[in-house]
C-alpha cells in the first residue's frame, strides 16, 4: 500500500479516506476490499518515515481532519520505485517445494499435487471469468484481471511440463 498512497499524493493533498476511495474508485472489483484501518497505518508509517506531512484541517464541530501530502523526500522515493523493473521471476515457489520433496522423499504422490494444482488454478481461472463479465467497461479492471489469467495460462503450461517430467522422467 506504501507505494499506491504515494502515487496517489503526487497528485494533490487528501485525507485518508479520499485515498481509500481513489484506490477503490481506480481499481475497482478487481482491488480486495480497503479497510480504512490499513490506509491510516500506512500513512502513519510514511510519515515516520518522512515520506509524507500532513496538516490539521478544522471542521465544524468535529475533530480536525488530518490532510497529508508528498515531501521531497516521498517524491524521491516514489520516482525510484517508478524507475525500477518490478521483478517477476519466482524461484522461491511453494507448490515447487513440495513437488519436489514429495517426490524425493517419498511423502506424497507428485502427480496428485499436481493434479491438485491444477484443478485450483482452473478454478482460479473461473473466477476470472465471472469478475471479467462484471467489469462494465472498466479498462483498468480488465488489464489486470486479463494479466492474471495470462499468468494461470503460463502456470498450466509449467504443470504439464512438470507432470511430464514426472512420468517420464522418473
Amino acid at each position: 500500500m506504501r507505494f499506491p498512497l504515494l502515487a496517489l499524493l503526487a497528485s494533490g493533498p487528501a485525507h485518508g479516506y479520499e485515498l481509500k476511495s481513489q484506490l477503490e474508485q481506480r481499481f475497482g472489483s478487481v482491488l480486495p476490499p480497503l479497510n480504512a484501518g490499513q490506509i491510516y497505518t500506512t500513512l502513519s508509517r510514511l510519515q515516520r518515515d518522512g515520506l509524507v506531512d500532513d496538516d490539521a484541517v478544522a471542521q465544524n464541530g468535529r475533530p480536525n481532519k488530518r490532510v497529508y501530502r508528498l515531501t521531497g523526500e516521498g517524491r524521491k522515493e516514489l520516482d525510484a520505485w517508478l524507475a525500477e523493473a518490478t521483478p517477476s521471476p519466482r524461484l522461491k515457489d511453494d507448490f515447487f517445494m513440495k513437488l519436489v520433496l514429495a517426490r524425493s522423499s517419498g511423502i506424497a504422490d507428485p502427480l496428485r499435487l499436481i493434479d491438485r494444482q491444477r484443478g485450483a488454478y482452473l478454478q482460479a481461472l473461473r473466477e476470472l471469468d465471472d469478475v471479467a463479465t462484471s467489469l462494465n467497461g472498466d479498462d483498468t479492471a480488465a488489464l489486470l484481471v486479463e494479466g492474471a489469467a495470462l499468468h494461470l495460462e503460463a502456470d498450466l503450461k509449467w504443470l504439464e511440463l512438470c507432470e511430464r517430467q514426472m512420468t517420464d522422467g522418473s
